[in-house]
């Protein structure tokens, strides 16, 4: 739809925005009603911690797999055929959750809710960048509005529930996933602007090229191999360069060093955001009880000032191009996370407040920069950003912030109380080789004076934890200055638009 023609979108224009809204809705449900299940899953069906660990691992790698594969094929086979997908896996997976009987019927059915979710960000992103094609940024920002907005729903209703047996809790997926299938059935889907505009497939896949392959391949290979128990260094390189070098063979091009350049900052992009968010409920949890709030509490709070300034995001485009944007937001996420490793009481809600509107615009604006610079890269450019996006956060952010945090702890240990640090340390794996931290199953057997002198060192160890996240936001604003001047040198940013000339 050309935004130069009224202001008014068409009937089933706006069916297709609020049904693609209310998807986004769907996959927050189901990731919040998982996170706040998985401890009580554990005691009914006596999962492990290394059990529970995998069930919500699994939530995260097929998820960005599938955003990447489905951009591959998404044209041929339609973006009705693929939110179909979604929506059987949607349902599908939650009535496999409801009659769950152990760790088997958990582990599945959140893959299977994973492979939805991602089939709907590999539909919704491109589908409104090409209905909005003239104002990308401003309506993917509000596009995802949908997934702070669908946590703080679900979060706010499963806390309100209570005591509610957590089968009941988990049929709340069916409301949003019933809603956008009522919405999304039988509406004609706009054709893509990259097809269109008639842009070959064998262009599209060269946007990306050999070396946004290589990244995504290598996430890729790294996280399915990890899963299926493929360990030989030997074997992964091979797996990675025979999949580079048959897209490579292909395309026969490097890929556009400017989208190279946002698939590395995407890295600690993810990790800034999501990354934190994985972590921030048990950061915070002393804090919060300490004056009377449940530990989730900071993460929904964030999520409505999300919610609501990503609704406001036009018109601050409008005044800032998206870099000069982005540029604001790292700085204020840097101080945020500084403010909230420092701050106690009232004070940390003041310093989520910053933190919040630092991290709002980073991930629907990224989009909307791809969407805008790379129209020619339709759907591939678009989702492949968001898959490396989803990737980083589960192989590199998340395991991140749990060394920071498990080596800040030991060290500190270390240096209050050679002793005890002798005594309760432990090598342990993590992703990136072996690490230094403390054997909790000896902890149990330690004394009380032991126990709440470790406890005090965890706590600010926690806390220490976001200070050191500053660093992504931190490298994240070089490299938007980096972009601000090689707009500036070009006469400004400038979105590239699709003409019936740019097929050849």
């Amino acid at each position: 739809m050309s935004q130069d023609k009224p202001a008014v979108i068409e009937a089933h224009q706006k069916r297709l925005f609020w049904g693609c809204f209310m998807a986004l809705i769907a996959t927050a449900f189901g990731f919040v009603i998982r996170g706040m299940l998985l401890n009580e899953w554990g005691i009914e069906f006596n999962l492990s911690g290394a059990e529970k660990g995998q069930i919500a691992g699994v939530g995260f790698w097929p998820f960005a797999v599938s955003i990447v594969l489905f951009s591959l094929i998404i044209d041929k086979i339609g973006y009705g055929t693929a939110m179909a997908f979604a929506f059987i896996c949607h349902g599908g997976s939650a009535i496999m959750t409801m009659m769950a009987t152990g760790y088997d019927m958990l582990w599945y059915s959140t893959l299977i809710f994973a492979l939805g979710c991602g089939t709907v960000e590999a539909v919704i992103n491109p589908v409104v960048a090409t209905i909005f094609n003239k104002e990308k940024t401003k309506w993917l920002n509000i596009l995802h509005a949908g997934w702070p907005g669908g946590m703080v729903i679900c979060g706010l209703t499963v806390v309100a529930m209570g005591e509610a047996a957590w089968q009941v809790k988990v049929g709340l997926i069916f409301v949003p996933t019933l809603a956008y299938g009522i919405m999304l059935f039988g509406q004609k889907f706009p054709v893509q602007e990259r097809v269109e505009s008639g842009v070959s497939y064998h262009a599209m896949l060269k946007e990306v090229g050999i070396l946004g392959a290589l990244i995504v391949v290598s996430l890729m290979t790294i996280e399915v191999c990890r899963f299926i128990g493929i360990t030989n260094l030997y074997v992964r390189g091979a797996i990675i360069l025979v999949l580079t070098g048959g897209y490579g063979f292909y395309v026969k091009s490097l890929g556009k060093p400017l989208f190279i350049f946002l698939l590395f900052i995407m890295m600690p992009l993810a990790t800034t955001e999501l990354g934190t968010d994985v972590w921030i409920t048990s950061l915070m949890e002393k804090q919060m009880e300490a004056i009377g709030l449940p530990a989730v509490s900071v993460l929904l709070y964030t999520s409505v000032i999300m919610m609501v300034l990503r609704f406001c995001a036009g018109s601050i485009v409008h005044r800032i191009s998206p870099i000069g944007l982005l540029m604001v937001s790292a700085v204020v996420a840097i101080l945020g996370l500084v403010f909230l490793s420092k701050a106690a009481g009232v004070g940390i809600l003041l310093a989520a407040t910053l933190y919040a509107f630092g991290k709002t615009f980073f991930w629907p604006t990224m989009l909307g920069v791809v969407a805008e610079q790379f129209p020619k890269g339709g759907a591939m450019t678009l989702n492949t950003i968001a898959g490396v996006g989803m990737l980083a956060v589960g192989i590199v952010g998340a395991p991140f912030l749990g060394f920071f945090q498990d080596s800040s702890i030991a060290n500190s240990l270390e240096k209050q109380n050679p002793a005890l640090y002798q005594e309760y340390s432990a090598e342990k794996e993590w992703v990136f080789g072996t690490m230094t931290a403390l054997d909790h199953d000896k902890l149990k057997d330690a004394s009380a004076d032991d126990q709440a002198m470790v406890s005090d060192i965890e706590e600010t160890a926690r806390k220490g934890a976001l200070m050191t996240v500053a660093i992504f936001p931190s490298i994240m604003l070089v490299c938007y200055i980096i972009l601000f001047l090689y707009f500036k040198s070009k006469g400004g940013y400038r979105a590239v638009h699709l003409s019936e000339a740019d097929a050849t």
